[in-house]
C-alpha cells in the first residue's frame, strides 16, 4: 500500500520534474576564477619526477614542469582520458596510459613533447606502472589473462619500440614498481573495491610484498591490518603510502635494516600518489605536488600553474534531469524539492515556476527537507569550505540563514520536528544531532545511534 501511494505521488511530479530540469541552469565555475587569483594550480594527480622535470595528470592530461616549478606545459591535448605518466630511468620519455583509441591502452611520448605512440592493443584497460632499469621496456597492469567474472590484474612487459607483451612472472599484481637493480619488485596484489575509502580495515588490504624476482623469495614491511599502497624504490629503500595511523602518509622500509620510518606526518588530508626518480620522491597531496628530498626527509610544495583552454570550464547550460539524487515533497504535495548537480530545486506539480533556490555551481549543496509548515527548506551547504546547515526560504524570496554546525563533517538524512522548530540529521559518525533551528543552539546532546531489535 505504502509502495503505491509512493509510487502515485511521484507520478504526479513527473511532468513538472521533466520540464524543470529540462530546462537546466547556468553552470559558472568559481573554481577557475580562484586558480586565477591564486596562481597555482590544485588537483595535481599522480607526479613523476626525472632530473629535471615533473609531469603529472590534470584535466584528463598529462603535463610537465620543471622541478623548480612555474608555468607547466601541456604534452598530450586529447579530449578523453590520459593518466599515469611515469619517466624513463633517462628521463627522455613518458610512458602513460590513454584512451585514444576508445580504450585505456599504454601509450609513450617524448619528454620534450610529440605524437604519442601507442603499445598495447588488447581490449581491456591497460594500467601503466613505471619501467624496467634499462629502459627498454614498459610495465603494466593488465587481467588480459583472467578467466575469472571480475578480472584479477598482474604485471606484463612491452618493447618502448613496440612488440609483444610479455607476463612478468608474478601470478597477480595490481600496482608496484621493480628496483633498479631488476632483482627485486616490490607491490600491492590486488585492488580495492573502493580505492579511496578512508581507514578501510577489511580483507581486501594487503602488505606490500616484496619478491626477488630468481629466487621468489618474498618478505614484507612489518603491518597489522593498514590500507598500504603504491610503493616505489629510491635505492634500497621502499616508499609507500599507509594509512596506518589514520591519514595516508609516506613511509619508507630500508630492505636492508628493516627499519620502517613515518616520513610525512600530514592530519588533514591524504597523500594519494607516489612516485620516484632521480633520487627523489615526488607525492600528490591536498591537490599539490610535494618533492621530497629522502636524505633530509624534508618536503616542499612545488608551485605549479597549468593554464590552457578547457571548454569544460567555460559557464554553459547543463541538462541535470537525470542527476537527481534526493527528493522531499512540500507538506500541501503541491511542489518537490530535489538535490541536482549539487543545486536545491523546488518544482510545482503542476502550474508554476522551477526555482532554483541555491545558485551555486561553485559548491554542493545536498539533501533538502522541507518543514511541516510548509515555509522552509533546509539543506548542507560546503560553500565556506565545511558543511554548513542552511535555512532558506520556500520561495527563495528573503536571505537564507547559515548556521555553523559542531565538528564540521559529512550529513545525512535531515529531518524536521512536527512544530517545524528542530532538525535531526546524522553525520559520518553515525552519531545523531539534534538542532534547534530559530534559537541557533544545540538543544541535546549528540548521542550514538542504537540498535532496536522488536519481537514479532
Amino acid at each position: 500500500m505504502l509502495k503505491d501511494i509512493c509510487a502515485a505521488e511521484l507520478c504526479r511530479f513527473g511532468k513538472g520534474l521533466f520540464i524543470g530540469f529540462f530546462l537546466s541552469f547556468i553552470l559558472c565555475n568559481q573554481a577557475a576564477a580562484q586558480q586565477r587569483d591564486t596562481g597555482e594550480t590544485r588537483l595535481l594527480r599522480t607526479p613523476t619526477v626525472s632530473s629535471t622535470q615533473i609531469a603529472f595528470a590534470y584535466a584528463n592530461n598529462i603535463w610537465v614542469v620543471p622541478r623548480t616549478g612555474g608555468a607547466a606545459r601541456r604534452l598530450t591535448s586529447f579530449q578523453g582520458l590520459t593518466v599515469n605518466p611515469h619517466f624513463s630511468p633517462d628521463g627522455n620519455w613518458i610512458a602513460f596510459s590513454g584512451e585514444y583509441a576508445g580504450n585505456l591502452d599504454v601509450y609513450v611520448v617524448p619528454a620534450e613533447g610529440g605524437e604519442p605512440r601507442r603499445l598495447t592493443w588488447h581490449p581491456g584497460p591497460d594500467q601503466v606502472q613505471g619501467w624496467m632499469p634499462d629502459g627498454k621496456s614498459i610495465v603494466f597492469a593488465s587481467s588480459r589473462a583472467s578467466w575469472a567474472p571480475i578480472g584479477a590484474p598482474r604485471f606484463w612487459t612491452v618493447p618502448v619500440g613496440g612488440g609483444v607483451e610479455e607476463p612478468l612472472p608474478l601470478p597477480r599484481a595490481y600496482q608496484g614498481k621493480v628496483s633498479s637493480d631488476g632483482t627485486l619488485i616490490a607491490y600491492r596484489m590486488n585492488n580495492s573495491w573502493d580505492e579511496e575509502r578512508r581507514n578501510y580495515r577489511g580483507g581486501q588490504n594487503r602488505p606490500i610484498w616484496i619478491v626477488n624476482l630468481k629466487t621468489f623469495d618474498l618478505f614484507s614491511p612489518p603491518w597489522t591490518d593498514s590500507k598500504d599502497v603504491d610503493p616505489v624504490w629510491l635505492g634500497d629503500a621502499v616508499y609507500f603510502i599507509s594509512d596506518r595511523n589514520g591519514v595516508a602518509n609516506v613511509w619508507e622500509y630500508e630492505t636492508k635494516t628493516k627499519k620502517l620510518t613515518q616520513v610525512t606526518k600530514f592530519t588533514d588530508y591524504d597523500v594519494k600518489a607516489l612516485d620516484s626518480g632521480a633520487g627523489a620522491v615526488v607525492y600528490e597531496q591536498a591537490g599539490y605536488v610535494h618533492e621530497l628530498d629522502p636524505k633530509s626527509g624534508k618536503s616542499h610544495v612545488v608551485n605549479i600553474t597549468a593554464a590552457g583552454d578547457f571548454p569544460w570550464m567555460m559557464p554553459n547550460w547543463e541538462d541535470v534531469t537525470n542527476r537527481i539524487t534526493n527528493m522531499a515533497i512540500s507538506p500541501t504535495g503541491k511542489r518537490v524539492a530535489v538535490e541536482a548537480r549539487g543545486e536545491i530545486f523546488t518544482i510545482p506539480a503542476d502550474k508554476g515556476d522551477v526555482r532554483n533556490l541555491t545558485n551555486s555551481s561553485g559548491s554542493a549543496e545536498r539533501d533538502p527537507a522541507w518543514s511541516p509548515d510548509g515555509k522552509y527548506v533546509s539543506y548542507f551547504s560546503d560553500k565556506s569550505g565545511e558543511y554548513k546547515l542552511i535555512i532558506e526560504a520556500q520561495d527563495g524570496l528573503t536571505a537564507s540563514r547559515e548556521i555553523a554546525l559542531q565538528n564540521p563533517t559529512h550529513y545525512y538524512t535531515p529531518s524536521w520536528s512536527p512544530d517545524s522548530k528542530k532538525l535531526v540529521f546524522t553525520d559520518t559518525k553515525l552519531l545523531y544531532v539534534v538542532f534547534s533551528v530559530f534559537i541557533r543552539r544545540w538543544i541535546a546532546k549528540i548521542f550514538k545511534r542504537s540498535i532496536v531489535t522488536l519481537r514479532v
